[in-house]
C-alpha cells in the first residue's frame, strides 16, 4: 500500500521504517526541516524497561499539589483555564490508585521489553552510531524510607520480566564511581544491568537517512499538516500548507498535535503536552567525573545519560498547556541537584537548555493500531519513555496494518482501552 505518516519523531520514523521493511511505499510528514525536532530532540535519551513505572500512582495527587507552592517536585501543575488539561487531569486522577498504577505498569513494561528487543535487532541489522551504551542503569534513593518502598514496588517490573537488583551504597558507588562525592547522601539504588541508552536524535536521523536512501521512504520536510479529510468511514487524504498528499492507509504520529488533527474526525485522543526541561552539558577534560551509566535520582525524578563526550539531565513534568518557554528559575533545581550528585560532572556553565513537550495519557501507555476510521492508524501518546517503545509500536502497527498479528499482547494499548 502507499502509507502517508504524519510525523517525524522517532514514534514516525521508526513505523516508516518498519512499514517500508515490509514493502510498503511510505510517505512521512513533518513540519520541521528534518527528523526529531520536538518531543525526541533533546530526551534523556534513556531506554529503560527498568524505570517503566507509570506517573499515575497513589503519590501523584500529594505531588501536584505541593507544585502549587514549591518548584522543587517532579511534577508540576500550572493553574491555566484550559478545559482540557482538567479533562486530562481528572482521567489522570482516576489512574492513580495502586490497584490502576500496577495494571497500567505491565502493560507498559511488557511493550518495553518487546521494544528493546527490536532495538537490538536494529542495532545488529544496521549498527548506527548514537552514542550507545549498554552498561545498564543505576536508580538512586535518597533516604532509606523512599529506597524500602522502591525496592517493594520494582515487584510489578521484575515479575514482568525486567532484571532489577537492590543494592547498597557501597555497591552503587562501585558499580557508578562518579556518585563517589555525593555517596553520604545516597541510602541505597536499584540496578538495572539490561536498561540502554544514546542519542535519540542522532538515531532518528540516521534512520531516517537509511529509510529515504535503502527503503525508498518520501519525507516532505518543511510541511505543515492542516487537514485530514475523511468521507464516511475512510480517510480520503491530507492537506497540508504544500499541497494535499493521498494514500491507502494514513498514520497518526504528531504527539502532543494528534488531538488536534484527530478531533474533526471525531477522534477522542486522551493525549495533553506535558513540558520536560532538559540540559545538556558537554564534560570536556572532566572524564572522571562524569557517570558512564545512565541513571535517575528517585526523589526528584532528575535523569542523566552519558552521550559521547556530554551529558543530558532532564527534568520535571509540567503540566502548562503547550507553552515551551524556560527561564533560569526553571532550571535552577535540576542543574543544583545534578551539581551535587555529579561535582565535577562536566562544564555546567556551557550547558544548552532546551524545553519540549510529552505527550502523554493518563495511564502513561501510548495508543496504538485501528481507529474508527478504517484506514487512519494511531501510534501516539509515548510520554516520557517514547523512545524506549517507539520501535516495538512500530512493530505492532506494522503488523496491524499488514493484518498480521502482534507478537505482544495489545491489552492497555489501544485507543478502546485509552
Amino acid at each position: 500500500m502507499r502509507i502517508v505518516v504524519l510525523g517525524a519523531g522517532v514514534v514516525g520514523v521508526t513505523a516508516a521504517y518498519e512499514l517500508a521493511s515490509d514493502g510498503h511505499e511510505v510517505v512521512v510528514v513533518d513540519r520541521q526541516e528534518k527528523a526529531a525536532m520536538e518531543t525526541s530532540f533533546s530526551n534523556a535519551g534513556m531506554v529503560s524497561p527498568g524505570h517503566a513505572y507509570t506517573w499515575a500512582s497513589p503519590r501523584a495527587p500529594g505531588i501536584l499539589w505541593d507544585s502549587l507552592f514549591r518548584d522543587d517536585v517532579a511534577l508540576r501543575l500550572k493553574l491555566r483555564a484550559d478545559p482540557r488539561m482538567w479533562a486530562w487531569c481528572w482521567r489522570f486522577l482516576k489512574e492513580c490508585s495502586a490497584e490502576r498504577a500496577a495494571i497500567n505498569t505491565g502493560h507498559k513494561v511488557r511493550l518495553c521489553l518487546y521494544s528493546q528487543q527490536r532495538f537490538e535487532e536494529i542495532h545488529r541489522r544496521h549498527g548506527f552510531d548514537y552514542d550507545r551504551r549498554t552498561q545498564g542503569a543505576i536508580y538512586v534513593y535518597r533516604d532509606r524510607d523512599h529506597y524500602e518502598r522502591g525496592v517493594g514496588a520494582m515487584r510489578v517490573l521484575t515479575d514482568n520480566g525486567v532484571g532489577l537488583r537492590p543494592v547498597s551504597t557501597d555497591e552503587a558507588v562501585a558499580i557508578e564511581p562518579a556518585l563517589a562525592p555525593d555517596r553520604a547522601n545516597i541510602a541505597g539504588a536499584i540496578h538495572c544491568p539490561t536498561d540502554e541508552s544514546g542519542d535519540c536524535h542522532r538515531f532518528t536521523n540516521a534512520l531516517a537517512g537509511h529509510c529515504a536512501e535503502q527503503l525508498g521512504v518520501e519525507f516532505r520536510w518543511s510541511t505543515n499538516v492542516t487537514r485530514v479529510r475523511a468521507e464516511g468511514d475512510r480517510v480520503v487524504g491530507v492537506d497540508t500548507d504544500r499541497g494535499a498528499l493521498q494514500g491507502d492507509a494514513y498514520v497518526l504520529a504528531l504527539g502532543c498535535y494528534s488531538p488536534g488533527i484527530g478531533r474533526p474526525l471525531g477522534l477522542d485522543l486522551p493525549v495533553y503536552p506535558v513540558k520536560g526541561y532538559a540540559l545538556t552539558v558537554p564534560i570536556e577534560d572532566r572524564h572522571q567525573g562524569a557517570p558512564s551509566l545512565c541513571g535517575v535520582d528517585e526523589k526528584y525524578l532528575i535523569a542523566w545519560t552519558r552521550l559521547g563526550q556530554r551529558m543530558r539531565v532532564t527534568a520535571t513534568a509540567e503540566f502548562n498547556g503547550f507553552d515551551r518557554s524556560l527561564s533560569e528559575r526553571d532550571l535552577a533545581h535540576m542543574t543544583n541537584t545534578i551539581r551535587r550528585l555529579f561535582p565535577d560532572g562536566g562544564a555546567y556553565e556551557k550547558a544548552s537548555r532546551w524545553a519540549g513537550l510529552r505527550p502523554m495519557t493518563p495511564k502513561g501507555t501510548p495508543i496504538l493500531g485501528a481507529s474508527p476510521k478504517r484506514n487512519l492508524y494511531l501510534d501516539t501518546g509515548h510520554g516520557h519513555i517514547g523512545w524506549t517503545m517507539s520501535m516495538g509500536s512500530a512493530r505492532i502497527l506494522a503488523d496491524i496494518i499488514g493484518g498480521k498479528t502482534p507478537e505482544i499482547d495489545l491489552a492497555g494499548l489501544t485507543l478502546a482501552d485509552a
